[in-house]
């Protein structure tokens, strides 16, 4: 697994059959992690990737490579980026190499339907010249799990909150194994956004999850004895946000979005005390050749 972490770190293709092997050895370490992990801090969190590598391996030079640093990242490894191939795979195997240093929860693009729109899929046709690396990590984003907690105060998930499921509890009980369906808890975890001007639950424009407000985010959290919110899912031209009055924060780990929106990026430095230091960083200009060759998508999920 070292020599794939190496190749994988030089922007090397795995192939298909050593993709293969990591998605099955991820699997099975997988199965046995609850709809919503327990992690201890100190730890990293990490927003959206979205498929830029070199994006990445700046994330790990500011925040410490792994396995000398926890990471909990939140979903949307890939899509929209030049190199999400690339991206899981460095992250699949760094999570089979280091299970107890690294996480992965899911986010709305680990699924098929919306890979197959948003560049995963026909990057992974473009490179290995069929559909099976793409199968392969579908199957595998069934596994991951929808959230996590750390040190038993801090809620952590890619979207957001659900009107169908208000305890931990209930979120173990959803049945993860599946791709996201277009209703339901699930889908609202992955899905939803806070709304600062309106309280409940409300439509959301993006067609799946809700938007919630203040009100829903203090009585989640009164409900399960937690401290904050803590996602990802949203573009923040900062590179995070902070909102209801300390009650949630969004974490945005992609700079440069689409390698056009001239976005800052964060990741978010949890300590022993629970303390919050987002480390803010920029795209860097060995990244500027990629915008060459970027899918033009003008929808941003």
């Amino acid at each position: 697994m070292d020599a794939r972490i190496e190749r994988c770190m030089r922007l090397e293709l795995l192939k298909e059959e050593e993709v293969a092997d990591v998605c099955l050895q991820l699997k099975e370490i997988l199965l046995n992690e609850p709809n919503v992990c327990s992690i201890r801090a100190p730890v990293t969190v990490v927003g959206d990737i979205h498929g830029q590598f070199h994006d990445l391996l700046d994330l790990f030079r500011v925040g410490g490579f792994c396995p000398s640093t926890n990471y909990l990242f939140l979903g949307d490894f890939v899509d929209r980026g030049s190199h999400s191939v690339e991206t899981i795979s460095l992250l699949a195997c760094l999570s089979v190499r280091y299970p107890r240093r690294i996480k992965l929860i899911r986010g709305n693009h680990e699924s098929r339907q919306i890979t197959q729109v948003y560049g995963f899929y026909s990057e992974c046709v473009r490179k290995y010249g069929d559909a099976a690396v793409w199968k392969h990590f579908t199957d595998l984003f069934d596994f991951l799990p929808l959230a996590a907690v750390i040190d038993e105060s801090i809620f952590c998930v890619h979207g957001g909150l659900s009107p169908s499921v208000w305890t931990i509890e209930q979120i173990s009980l959803i049945d993860r194994f599946q791709e996201i369906p277009s209703d339901g808890a699930a889908a609202d975890l992955l899905w939803s956004d806070p709304d600062p001007n309106r309280e409940g639950f409300n439509p959301s424009t993006r067609g799946a999850g809700y938007t919630f407000g203040a009100d829903v985010v203090q009585q989640f959290l009164q409900e399960n004895g937690l401290i904050h919110v803590l996602r990802a899912h949203q573009l923040c031209m900062e590179g995070y946000q902070v909102m209801f009055d300390n009650l949630l924060s969004t974490v945005w780990s992609a700079p440069n979005y689409c390698y056009r929106c001239g976005n800052l990026a964060s990741i978010l430095e949890v300590d022993e005390a629970l303390d919050f230091h987002f480390n803010v960083f920029s795209s860097a200009p060995t990244r500027r050749s990629d915008s060459k060759n970027k899918l033009r998508q003008d929808f941003f999920l």
